[in-house]
């Protein structure tokens, strides 16, 4: 597997899996897109491994052979897989943490073996890894400001809790179906709702109010989030603004439609889809522009 073959199967995986966020990616300059790619794509083919509904594999055995060709490709081998030439190029290129990597396997493992989270504090326990973890991976491709490092960590790690909690909301019916219960048993409880009732054709009036409760949890993660696009360089701010359009946009259709997510997937209409892209377009294009003209002054 060539290094160029397998940005071209990350970005491949991007645009297939995560629709919203290959949009949002095209508005970085371009010789950042793959790297994007390369994160997103190597996210996506562990997680098929825990999630996909066709794999008949041993589910354990596969991520044990991923995490071991992960760990040695960090230590310097050269990996044999599909995804991992790009990751590592693209890990050593901008110096990610190795523990962000290590942190998101391990959540992609509880996965094999934890169906339910009894309170919120356990669910981000599970998210520290599995979301907020891919925030601070992303977060040096996108480059915070000189200076801004650390400021912006902590909003990173924000939007990825906003974004997986999103998705938690959208996928109740598809994770109860996997065997997965990811929203609080405690909160639950707290709204009268049965396990069950998440696997419904339709949603109930319990699951509604609970599914209402769970959405201002994630517009409170939206919010802590929200001060973090300016402290990144110009030209990455109009792709973060657009994925949080677009991933918000998920959230604004669950409350536009009652919290009806168990009759069918919730979904951005295409038409806002291209509203928002054409609105963060102009300023990407300028941001560009601006730090092309930057002089560089020779010693």
């Amino acid at each position: 597997m060539t290094l160029t073959a397998s940005y071209e199967r990350c970005r491949r995986l991007h645009a297939r899996y995560g629709r919203s966020y290959y949009l949002a990616t095209r508005l970085l300059p371009q010789w950042k897109r793959r790297h994007v790619h390369a994160l997103y794509g190597f996210a996506r083919y562990a997680d098929e491994i825990v999630d996909s509904f066709t794999m008949t594999a041993d589910r354990s055995r596969a991520l044990d052979g991923l995490c071991a060709r992960v760990e040695a490709g960090l230590t310097g081998a050269r990996p044999d897989d599909p995804v991992l030439p790009a990751l590592l190029h693209t890990v050593n290129s901008f110096g990610i943490d190795h523990d962000d990597i290590g942190a998101f396997l391990a959540s992609m493992r509880a996965d094999l073996s934890v169906t339910r989270y009894a309170t919120y504090d356990d669910l981000l326990g599970y998210m520290a890894g599995s979301a907020a973890a891919i925030g601070t991976m992303m977060l040096p491709v996108l480059e915070p400001a000189p200076g801004c490092e650390e400021a912006a960590r902590e909003p990173a790690r924000q939007l990825g809790l906003a974004f997986q909690l999103t998705n938690f909301l959208r996928d109740v019916g598809e994770d109860f179906a996997r065997g997965r219960i990811y929203l609080p048993m405690e909160d639950l409880g707290k709204f009268g709702v049965e396990p069950g009732e998440l696997g419904a054709a339709r949603t109930g009036r319990a699951v509604r109010r609970l599914l209402a409760f769970e959405a201002g949890r994630a517009r409170e993660h939206y919010r802590a989030a929200a001060g973090g696009i300016g402290l990144l360089i110009a030209s990455s701010r109009p792709c973060v603004r657009a994925a949080v359009d677009l991933y918000g946009g998920i959230l604004d259709e669950i409350e536009r439609g009652g919290f009806e997510v168990l009759a069918g997937r919730v979904r951005v209409p295409r038409r806002r889809r291209a509203a928002v892209f054409a609105r963060h377009l102009l300023a990407s294009a300028e941001a560009g522009r601006t730090e092309r003209r930057v002089r560089v002054e020779l010693p």
